[in-house]
């Protein structure tokens, strides 16, 4: 980790921001910092007890410079928001490693941020591959000291055994990324003989290094007491976080209502189609042909985007993407990992084509018509036009990505960049997952879905919902992780392996289930505000735009700062 600056940044927020990324290199990286591509996060006892203090000691510059009435974030000051959620930032990280739920005992944060260290140097062209080629060796060199340092900082923990799977599975993947997948990557890098053998080389150790602790992972014990956060942290995150004023309680009474009236509404959804079972096959059977199967993600966007002009949804704005196959040196990996299709774009590296990943129709796929149909219902018309296009890479997440990336709020720039194991800060969750899932909603106002897709739609409104309620229960103590496999598997329908690992990440990152229900209904409930207060002057086109141009910012925070200047 590199050294703390020399004292010359004045201001408290440049202070914050220059710790901020010094102590999380490779969030930098995924955010487009690159003076720490270098570097690995120092995640041993001694470097957490070090960023600790670092971190209290920005909470007290903070507190000085926020004293007046007008450095509060309710004036909507740009920097008085900024010092407002960085403060609470660091109350929550520094709440986290004073506790016991992350570092302190979870092996995965570990896996995940090491691979994912290499694989942010890999994924997008932002220097040249040989400049690029020698920070992934630097960060190959430091992983055997980092998870060598996570042995220290675990010893002392039995971690939930789910924990453990989900770390162990990753150094599976690091073991394929590391070996045919760096191979690839030099290959198509056009890198000479010399700098692969050096990269090879300290792979090699990197790969015996994940595999010395995942040997190590095998002999610990599992923990014994249950794996949520506890009720204390997740009132903190509540409010502090998503900047919210109700009570956990009050919060989980509402959730269990809408999830009893969204099984209500999905069972008379699909019985008009014949039943859920029914619904489910005949979404898997409506799906491109594998010759029109890679063009058929780039006209649903086109169609998605038309029909929100046609609509006067919102100013869309001109931020190219395009769909292409996951790249050959991810693809025997990236099953083990936390690998996205859709990665908010790094929004200090600039404007340039998104490239948005998708599932290939490789030779051993074209050759097996079994394989073939498999995938093709996996990613059928629904699934295409709802996730990879609706959701993540047109309206939803990558319009609310542009938005962001021009925010006066510098925290609203980069609080909800997709970093190596969640978002850059908490406060970004329930606008970036609020919108995407808002988004879809809002095409469906549009006609954009046909009848099977509104089920398909309704169906994932009532998992948000599940996902709220498991998320509160868990962190409480009032449901077991069986308990939360159980509701996914009988009252939402999904698959046991699908369940089990909703339910892992439900346990690993508290506050981020409830986000998604959150942020969707609170934007529902500030647009119907806002309609009754304008009357028929009310414009969704600038109801869109103002709401997205305040960044990756608490939707409460939002809805206030909007309500405020309309009064």
């Amino acid at each position: 980790m590199p050294l703390a600056s020399d004292g010359g940044l004045t201001s408290p927020l440049d202070r914050f921001f220059e710790s901020y990324f010094r102590l999380r290199p490779v969030n930098a990286t995924f955010t487009g910092v690159h003076d720490y591509d270098l570097y690995m996060p120092d995640w041993s006892p001694e470097g957490l007890e070090h960023a600790l203090a670092e971190m209290r000691a920005l909470r007290r510059s903070m507190a000085s410079a926020s004293d007046t009435p007008e450095s509060r974030p309710t004036t909507g000051e740009p920097d008085a928001i900024d010092r407002e959620l960085a403060d609470a930032y660091l109350e929550i990280q520094i709440a986290e490693l004073e506790g016991h739920h992350f570092q302190r005992s979870n092996p995965a944060l570990f896996t995940g941020e090491a691979v994912f260290a290499v694989v942010s140097l890999m994924l997008r062209d932002f220097a040249p591959a040989d400049r690029r080629s020698e920070a992934i060796e630097t960060r190959l060199q430091a992983i055997p000291r980092f998870l060598e340092g996570a042995k220290h900082t675990l010893e002392a923990a039995g971690p939930p055994h789910s924990w453990t799977r989900r770390a162990l599975t990753e150094c599976t993947g690091a073991a394929k990324l590391l070996s045919e997948g760096l191979a690839s990557w030099c290959a198509t890098a056009g890198l000479g003989r010399a700098r692969v053998d050096t990269l090879t080389a300290a792979a090699s150790g990197a790969s015996a290094a994940f595999d010395g602790f995942a040997r190590w992972l095998q002999t610990r014990p599992d923990a014994l007491s249950p794996p949520g956060c506890g009720p204390e942290f997740f009132d903190l995150l509540l409010d502090r976080g998503h900047w919210l004023r109700r009570s956990r309680g009050d919060l989980l009474d509402e959730c269990r209502d809408r999830f009893d009236e969204a099984k209500r509404r999905l069972n008379e959804m699909a019985a008009q189609e014949g039943g859920w079972r029914e619904v489910q096959s005949q979404l898997a059977s409506q799906h491109p042909p594998a010759e029109k199967y890679q063009d058929a993600f780039g006209q649903v966007w086109e169609a998605c985007r038309e029909r929100a002009r046609e609509r006067n949804l919102l100013t869309w704005p001109d931020f190219p993407i395009r769909y292409v196959p996951i790249p050959h040196w991810a693809r025997s990996a990236a099953p083990f990992l936390y690998f996205l299709h859709y990665r908010s774009p790094a929004p200090h590296d600039g404007r340039s084509i998104v490239d948005y990943l998708v599932p290939p129709i490789d030779i051993a796929e074209a050759a097996n018509p079994a394989r073939l149909d498999g995938l093709l219902q996996a990613t059928n018309d629904s699934v295409i036009k709802l996730n990879h296009v609706v959701h993540h890479g047109s309206i939803g997440h990558h319009v609310q990505n542009f938005y962001a990336n021009q925010a006066p709020s510098r925290i609203g720039r980069i609080a909800a960049v997709d970093c190596a194991s969640r978002i850059g800060m908490f406060c970004g969750g329930t606008v970036a997952e609020g919108w995407a899932c808002y988004a879809t909603d809002l095409m469906e106002e549009a006609d954009f879905l046909t009848a099977l897709e509104s089920v398909d739609q309704q169906h994932t409104r009532l998992r948000h919902l599940a996902r709220a309620i498991v998320d509160i229960e868990l962190h409480q103590h009032s449901m077991t992780e069986d308990d939360a496999v159980q509701l996914y598997r009988d009252r939402v329908g999904m698959t046991s392996d699908g369940a089990s690992n909703e339910v892992t990440r439900n346990t690993m990152f508290p506050g981020t289930g409830l986000m998604y229900w959150l942020g969707t209904q609170g934007i529902h409930d500030l647009r119907a505000q806002q309609c009754a207060l304008e009357g028929s002057t009310f414009s969704l086109r600038e109801f869109h735009d103002r709401f997205l141009s305040y960044g990756s910012i608490p939707v409460p925070l939002i809805a206030h700062l909007m309500s405020r200047s309309d009064s």
